[in-house]
């Protein structure tokens, strides 16, 4: 059955505003203070789990593991997406999102306002416009934006706020999912967290495997 032109051109309508607000926010975004390109810095760098071998005490050498790879957990491009609000955060100092969006109930934003609408697949580099195919919020019950590392640590573990995952499947999530994996290459002009997602992954599966010890809160 034909659709009718009438509709044709209402849908055609849609799609013409949602192009609209797309270019109209990819704009505001590039304006915006927190796309100024980042001061380049020193990079950290993220040690091997043999780095820590030397630590005799299972529990202490649990807890070091974990403070190295706190260093990527407590990284802006990781501590952005886990905002305690329903704003997102972005830039190294961790500024509101510009322009002003909000989570939506699903973490995704909301119609007309979805993550995205600008956020592509990928890294849109002329635009500076960071992408990935699963772009969006982490859920409130994982939000990490103004905790300490211990606070962090002790969620992770938490079924209750982790998504009912296990140890193994935190790992398998910080090891391998590529949306984490976005922080190693955010783009022109973007500081990217430090080291790489193997040495990462190799650091959690350690600390999975001497225990799961937390720093203090």
């Amino acid at each position: 059955m034909q659709t009718p032109h009438g509709v044709r051109g209402v849908h055609a309508g849609l799609a013409a505003v949602t192009m609209l607000v797309g270019s109209v926010l990819a704009t505001a975004w590039l304006m915006a203070p927190g796309q100024a390109q980042e001061a380049p810095k020193t990079p950290q760098t993220l040690s091997e789990p043999e780095t820590f071998s030397t630590i005799t005490e299972t529990t202490e050498r649990s807890r070091a593991l974990f403070v190295e790879a706190g260093k990527v957990l407590l990284h802006p491009r990781c501590v952005n997406c886990h905002p305690q609000d329903d704003s997102p955060r972005q830039g190294m100092d961790s500024q509101r999102h510009e322009p002003p969006v909000t989570r939506g109930p699903g973490d995704h934003g909301v119609p007309a306002m979805g993550c995205n609408t600008c956020h592509q697949t990928s890294n849109i580099e002329h635009a500076r416009l960071p992408g990935h195919p699963a772009w969006h919020l982490a859920p409130r019950s994982m939000a990490w934006h103004g905790l300490s590392l211990g606070a962090i640590c002790v969620q992770l573990k938490d079924p209750a706020r982790n998504g009912g995952k296990t140890l193994a499947q935190i790992h398998e999530h910080m090891a391998h999912d590529s949306l984490v994996g976005w922080g190693w290459t955010p783009g022109l002009g973007r500081e990217p967290v430090p080291g790489t997602q193997q040495i990462f992954g190799a650091l959690m599966a350690e600390w999975v495997k001497t225990g799961a010890a937390c720093p203090a809160p």
